[in-house]
């Protein structure tokens, strides 16, 4: 477990803005008492607490296989991916949300994109390809993914029309769970 280079931390922070914009400062600026810090092991970024950091030091690399929340993983071209498992984090300091109605619970879950009739609300302002947590009317976060179009245009679409592509959902821990640790 290492601390992220220049170029990792740069790809994971633009990734993390794009969800949660200027919040970002929340992630990496805190307490002293509850000081936190990404670290990289085997192409995973991990965000834990600084206890926990010095904890780990006492086991072995190869015998490590987990440690904190991993927000996700690097590619093999070096692209950063975010992960279900940083759900928790995104929805907590989140600058968009879409909520989805109901029936668009089901097929958001098996990892279709959110189509104008599933839609419940938004959150007013948001942009074209931004990064949004899609919730269910329960305010209950299931996953996230970028806008399709804008708040503007949304009112204007036909309700087959796509309003957020679909990039991870907590379906995953299902369909994906022996390829996902």
């Amino acid at each position: 477990m290492r601390p992220l280079t220049e170029e990792e931390t740069k790809a994971v922070f633009e990734k993390l803005a794009n969800y949660i914009g200027k919040n970002l400062v929340h992630l990496i600026d805190r307490d002293e008492d509850d000081a936190y810090c990404f670290r990289l092991h085997k192409d995973r970024v991990y965000y834990l607490p600084l206890p926990m950091l010095h904890l780990a030091t006492s086991v072995a690399r190869p015998n490590l296989i987990s440690l904190g929340t991993c927000f996700g993983k690097f590619s093999k071209t070096g692209k950063f991916k975010l992960g279900i498992t940083s759900l928790d984090w995104l929805a907590k300091y989140a600058k968009y949300k879409v909520w989805i109605k109901p029936s668009g619970e089901l097929p958001f879950l098996y990892g279709n994109h959110v189509a104008k009739a599933h839609l419940g609300r938004i959150t007013e302002d948001t942009p074209e390809h931004q990064g949004v947590v899609v919730y269910n009317m329960s305010d209950v976060p299931l996953g996230f993914g970028v806008t399709a179009r804008s708040t503007i245009d949304t009112r204007k679409l036909d309700p087959t029309g796509i309003i957020v592509f679909h990039q991870a959902d907590v379906g995953e821990f299902l369909r994906d769970e022996d390829t996902m640790f």
